[in-house]
């Protein structure tokens, strides 16, 4: 009976002096602590150490790092409930067979973390895997259980809303058409398009003519219908991966969505978040503002959103030691304004919405590696053009280049690059013959010292501030993280208290400033023995 079997795993579960090992932890934590139980002192997770190791990977599930550690292969879970149509749930397997597979499971582990360990020493990750990493699973958790709340009825009107206006431009695009057809196949929308209502063709496909977002957007000007079927498409997404699916995901019990975030899944070290994806609800049109407005806070308290400041660039701006970059953060200055009088030659005065736009998309660009071509496709200017303008970046931030071509030439001697707080991501392609993989790689070692170092700081900042609400006793919590963005939920009282809270610790996070929690030789966390 499931009773007997919490009450003799309770206590060595909670007991803080024995070490706890697991294969996605997290998932684990989360479901003991709905049955009454706290997991305490959790060492390690080999999971999140093949990524600390290998952030590169496809996956890091353990059938994987058994193969690739151990040389072994694992049953699989297919072996004890079948597939497909004939697939049972694990309760309806033989005791022997689960008992087996379930040891197999937890003797592996065991026998992974001591392959595992002393790789992490030997490349120095000791520090990044223990104490942010290892800890930042724990404040993981705590968001996915918090969850957000969201407001059911007024989505249920926003997908009446949708549906009501996409039924309107249906009608409309048929009128335009001459006549009815499915507006989600492509052959139909081809044949419409380009041979009813002879439209230039943009771009050919293998299966036909594309019709693609970017086709549409080219022909907008020419007719009327492919601007409205762009504004159909863009409401059914709302409508079915946002107004629809929050609806459905939100948990009864709680009123909240509960998100995963995903700790490693991006080669940079970012998180993402999935089911739902919290960090891709869209922002920038009314539309999009419309399916935030969804997200509310607990009956009396209050959101709090806090965001670095163009922290990529900032980094950048670190790494390189440029003069100029650096001179102009420390006055304030809009990065995207100096950039464009730096490199276009005019006054700060002068420098045009047209101009600052063109300087963004370079400032951005660098960041991501982007080539001449790549710069050129964004402006929808000639390579030469945009080849102007890189060349008119560097000279005036010429450190920038600098650091460019040191990165580009360490990573291929060592066949690796790494961030601030030595997180590392392998180059295999980085002296690759093919051209593309080799620009690939360069563009790589290039954005992920930044991206990544970000991705760092973020991380940093989220463990101090858990920890500061912890031991201040506060009912705050931190509920989503946005890449740089963290969004955090606050009784009306305690909202000038966190908001100072917030900036403080977020500030200390940007001196990559860990707190050292756990003992990085033994695994032990001082905060559960505490």
């Amino acid at each position: 009976p499931l009773e007997m079997v919490l009450k003799e795993l309770k206590p060595v579960l909670e007991n803080s002096k024995i070490s706890k090992y697991g294969q996605n932890i997290k998932y684990d934590l989360l479901v003991l602590r709905q049955r009454g139980i706290n997991l305490q002192n959790i060492a390690f997770d080999t999971m999140v150490a093949s990524y600390v190791l290998n952030p590169s990977k496809q996956n890091h599930n353990l059938d994987d790092i058994v193969l690739e550690y151990l040389n072994e292969r694992m049953t699989p879970i297919e072996n004890l409930i079948g597939k497909g149509a004939k697939q049972i749930t694990i309760d309806k397997v033989d005791i022997e067979q689960v008992k087996n597979y379930s040891c197999a499971d937890a003797d592996t582990v065991l026998r992974l973390v001591q392959v595992l360990k002393p790789l992490l020493e030997e490349k120095k990750l000791v520090q990044l895997f223990y104490n942010v990493e290892m800890l930042l699973l724990n404040v993981l958790a705590e968001m996915e259980q918090n969850g957000i709340r969201t407001d059911i009825t007024y989505l249920e009107i926003l997908s009446r809303e949708f549906a009501e206006e996409m039924s309107k431009l249906e009608n409309k695009i048929y009128q335009l058409a001459g006549e009815e057809f499915n507006l989600n196949s492509p052959k139909q929308l081809s044949f419409i398009l380009f041979e009813k209502l002879k439209l230039p063709v943009v771009r050919r496909t293998k299966t036909g003519l594309s019709t693609d977002e970017e086709v549409l957007k080219t022909l907008s000007p020419a007719h009327e219908l492919p601007r409205l079927l762009l504004e159909y498409r863009e409401l059914q997404k709302l409508k079915s991966t946002y107004a629809d699916s929050l609806i459905e995901l939100t948990n009864p019990k709680t009123g909240r969505v509960h998100t995963s975030f995903n700790q490693t899944v991006t080669a940079t070290g970012r998180l993402s978040s999935s089911e739902p994806n919290l960090q891709n609800i869209p922002i920038r049109t009314d539309l999009g503002k419309k399916i935030r407005r969804a997200f509310i806070p607990e009956e009396g308290y209050l959101f709090l959103s806090a965001d670095y400041s163009q922290i990529d660039l900032r980094v950048l701006a670190h790494v390189s030691s440029d003069p100029a970059l650096t001179a102009a953060f420390k006055k304030g200055e809009d990065i995207h304004n100096t950039t464009a009088y730096e490199i276009f030659g005019t006054t700060p005065k002068d420098v045009t919405p047209d101009l600052r736009r063109i300087a963004k998309t370079i400032n951005f660009g660098i960041i991501y590696g982007m080539s001449a071509y790549g710069l050129s496709q964004q402006l929808n200017i000639t390579p030469e053009e945009a080849e102007k303008y890189i060349n008119g970046y560097f000279k005036k931030y010429s450190g920038v280049k600098t650091w460019i071509d040191k990165t580009l030439d360490e990573a291929r001697k060592k066949g690796y690059i790494s961030t601030l707080l030595n997180r590392i991501r392998y180059l295999p392609e980085i002296n690759s013959k093919n051209g593309a993989m080799r620009a690939f790689a360069e563009r790589t070692a290039i954005n992920t010292p930044i991206q990544g170092t970000s991705a760092d700081i973020i991380k940093v900042a989220m463990l101090r501030i858990s920890e500061e609400l912890r031991v201040r006793s506060l009912k705050s919590r931190i509920l989503v993280q946005v890449h740089d963005e963290l969004l955090c939920e606050c009784p009306k009282e305690e909202i000038e208290e966190v908001r100072n809270l917030v900036k403080q610790e977020m500030e200390k996070a940007i001196k990559l400033n860990v707190p050292i929690i756990v003992d990085t030789k033994t695994g032990t966390n001082w905060r559960d023995l505490a």
